[in-house]
Parts: C-alpha cells; sequence; structure tokens
C-alpha cells in the first residue's frame, strides 16, 4: 500500500462533510436571493434596466403575498396597478396583501395571463408594454408609464413617472410621494 492511499481515504472522509457544508451554503445563499423563485429574475436588487426601455421589466422579480412582499419593488407593482385602474391610491404602501393580491389578479386575467395573484416575469413584461423613454439627462432616463385603464377597472387611469440611473436602477414617483427607489430589499414607502 502507498502511503498516497491513506491521505486520499482521509482527504475523502474530510471532504464529505465539507461538501455538505458548502452545499447548504450555497442553498441558503440561493433561497435568500430576492425574488429568486421564478427563475427568471436578473438577481439584481433594484428593478433594473439597460439598453432599450420597453424591454426593461422583462426579467423582474416576484412580488406577491409571499416573496418580496414589503419592499418598493411591491410598491412600485401597485403604482402600476393604480395607474391602470386596478388599486386606489391608498392602496399604494408597499404590502402585497389581499387588496393588491384581487387587483394583480384583475390585470392578469383583462391581459390574458396566468391569473394566479403573482406579479412575475408575464405580469413585470406585460406592464412593461406602457412604458416609454420621454427624456435623457445626463444618463438618467425619463420615462412615462402610460396608465390605460383595464376593461374591469374600477378606478381611473393615471400616468407617472419612471427614472433609469446611469447604472440601470429604477426609481419612481407613487402619487403619494416619491421618488422611492424600487428595491427588492427595502420598504420606504408606505
Amino acid at each position: 500500500m502507498s502511503s498516497v492511499q491513506p491521505l486520499r481515504r482521509l482527504f475523502r472522509r474530510a471532504a464529505a462533510p465539507a461538501l455538505g457544508v458548502l452545499l447548504a451554503l450555497g442553498v441558503t445563499v440561493a433561497m435568500a436571493s430576492p425574488a429568486s423563485a421564478n427563475g427568471s429574475y436578473s438577481g439584481r436588487a433594484y428593478v433594473y434596466g439597460a439598453g432599450v426601455v420597453s424591454d426593461d421589466f422583462n426579467d423582474e422579480g416576484v412580488v406577491n403575498v409571499s416573496t418580496n412582499r414589503l419592499t418598493n419593488a411591491t410598491c412600485l407593482w401597485q403604482t402600476i396597478l393604480y395607474a391602470s385602474g386596478y388599486l386606489p391610491a391608498s392602496g399604494i404602501d408597499g404590502a402585497f396583501g389581499d387588496q393588491t393580491d384581487a387587483a394583480t389578479r384583475n390585470f392578469q386575467r383583462d391581459r390574458g395571463l396566468v391569473v394566479d395573484g403573482s406579479a412575475g416575469k408575464a405580469s413585470w413584461a406585460k406592464a412593461g408594454d406602457r412604458i416609454s423613454q420621454r427624456d435623457n439627462q445626463n444618463g438618467w432616463l425619463y420615462i412615462i408609464f402610460d396608465g390605460v385603464a383595464g376593461s374591469r377597472s374600477s378606478y381611473s387611469s393615471h400616468d407617472f413617472v419612471l427614472q433609469r440611473s446611469p447604472d440601470g436602477n429604477y426609481r419612481f414617483y407613487p402619487p403619494n410621494g416619491g421618488p422611492y427607489w424600487a428595491g427588492y430589499n427595502s420598504r420606504t414607502c408606505s
């Protein structure tokens, strides 16, 4: 028996638990990422865009009653629902609850999407159809969300302003204040 074989056995015994710990840490990190549930999320801390503005919402994270429930990304989604005529201004609070769930379902139903109350890739992309760039000032893009009301809406439609920073991160101006950064890790709108 060569002297290398005992070292290999020792390495294998030590490597298995270490590999298990690394895998556990890797799963923990992946699970901690905001909005990772839909598999299409860009992985960024903010609603993000690059290149053509009309494609900016095509890879956003999930916001719903259990994922990113209390965030400014949820507040942006609520502002979209408000502008589209599905939510009253008083419903924009950055907390994804029953009222936001119902408004999201109506938004999805009216647009032929899967009706699940979860604003994921398809819902964000459909909302992104309503944004257009209006101005570029020193790398800051000024964008308008065209709030065309849906056929089932209970509230009137409203346009609102978004801005994309030179770094690609979004901020927005809901009717109750702002600007707020559209982040997945914080909630400053209420």
